[in-house]
């Protein structure tokens, strides 16, 4: 089976995007996916609302800002389906999303002193990662998680300087 994603526009917008922001230019990729996620709509994809959702948080300038979108990428995910996630990318399952989008939840929380709820989903994150292979992605969100543990052990609220939401 061919490894390479189906072809999908709104994807490959929210891609360039982010590797635009990778790249140093988080302005204008957060200025590009937030023109997109107006295209899109709260009712639109839910794999384009995820995906881009996730990605815009990374991009924000204060955590609360970025709960916002941590938050949208969580509710998008409820309403994505394997099948869906699939007839993007063959590899794709919705339960790979999860331990990402909650581990970002967790610092996020943890960087707004919210010590409860960062734990809550810091404890989701860690039950849920033990469905994701032993791969490059696994490995990224295992340390995150762990690095966040570390802090929110700590009792610091300052940003990671490995920022977890790299892991996805």
């Amino acid at each position: 089976m061919d490894d390479q994603p189906t072809p999908d526009p709104i994807m490959a917008r929210i891609i360039e995007a982010v590797q635009l922001g990778q790249s140093g230019a988080s302005t204008q990729a957060r200025e590009l996916l937030s023109t997109l996620w107006d295209e899109i709509g709260p009712a639109g994809d839910a794999l384009h609302r995820c995906t881009l959702a996730h990605h815009l948080a990374d991009l924000q300038d204060t955590a609360d800002a970025e709960l916002v979108w941590d938050e949208r990428a969580l509710a998008a995910v409820a309403d994505l389906t394997d099948d869906r996630a699939q007839r993007y990318h063959h590899a794709l399952q919705v339960q790979g999303f999860l331990p990402s989008l909650h581990l970002n939840l967790a610092d996020v929380h943890r960087r707004l002193n919210n010590t409860t709820r960062a734990r809550a989903h810091l404890a989701t994150a860690r039950s849920l990662v033990t469905r994701l292979p032993a791969d490059q992605y696994g490995d990224l969100v295992r340390a995150g998680i762990q690095h966040v543990d570390r802090a929110l052990a700590a009792g610091s609220t300052d940003r990671l300087d490995s920022h977890p939401a790299a892991a996805g």
